[in-house]
């Protein structure tokens, strides 16, 4: 029983004293023995195929003087997200892309790695980022300070974003779903519908926040170069 509305994304929660919330970040290990298979499955098929995708469109946005196998990164992360929000679908498993200790333990270090790799190796065009071209004189201070704050925001908003969303579409399908057993029975189907396209726009929103997150992170990387 909840004590309260927020408890379902509360990581103590516990069983038999025994934290096993953050266990779903674990459970894709156990598929990765997928890749061992002579003949590959439909499944590999597809999901190379998704990769190869992925590693296009990425490549697009980043520079051609990007390095190597920087695509990986991104598609890495991608698919963390991507696991861990659909595995928040299931009843009774911790959404741990909902909790601000793994989005922002991920968007801080890829952000702070992008801005040390630039102001490093290319301080000057770092320094272009902070005036956008045809900025008047006397406006030039105060762009530097915006571009500056935006630029340091970043990786809580990259953060924020990807919990909030998650937490919202949980929180309304808890409020709709406590509301069951003081309904009629007519209203308990409307509500079973409701509770089924929630589910599938949730199911959509998983996709585009992971498909968000990495894209964003490609971004803040191509500024560097």
């Amino acid at each position: 029983m909840m004590t309260n509305l927020f408890s379902t994304f509360d990581p103590s929660t516990n069983i038999f004293n025994l934290s096993l919330n953050w266990m779903s970040t674990f459970i894709g290990l156990m598929i990765i023995p997928y890749m061992y298979w002579l003949m590959p499955s439909r499944i590999n098929i597809l999901w190379n195929k998704v990769n190869l995708n992925l590693h296009n469109e990425i490549k697009t946005l980043l520079k051609n003087n990007s390095y190597n196998g920087t695509t990986l990164i991104f598609i890495s992360t991608f698919i963390m997200m991507l696991f861990n929000n659909f595995m928040g679908l299931f009843p009774y498993i911790f959404t741990s892309t909902s909790h601000l200790v793994l989005t922002f333990s991920i968007a801080l270090p890829l952000w702070l790695s992008f801005m040390m790799f630039g102001w490093i190796n290319h301080t000057n065009h770092m320094f272009t980022h902070l005036v956008p071209q045809n900025t008047p004189a006397v406006l030039t201070l105060f762009m530097v300070l915006i571009e500056t704050i935006s630029n340091v925001i970043r990786p809580g908003t990259l953060a924020v974003r990807l919990t909030a969303n998650m937490i919202a579409g949980h929180l309304l399908l808890t409020l709709l779903g406590n509301n069951g057993p003081s309904m009629s029975m007519n209203m308990i189907y409307l509500l079973i519908i409701s509770q089924m396209l929630l589910l599938t726009l949730e199911s959509a929103v998983t996709v585009i926040q992971a498909y968000v997150f990495s894209i964003l992170s490609t971004l803040y990387s191509s500024e560097v170069y």
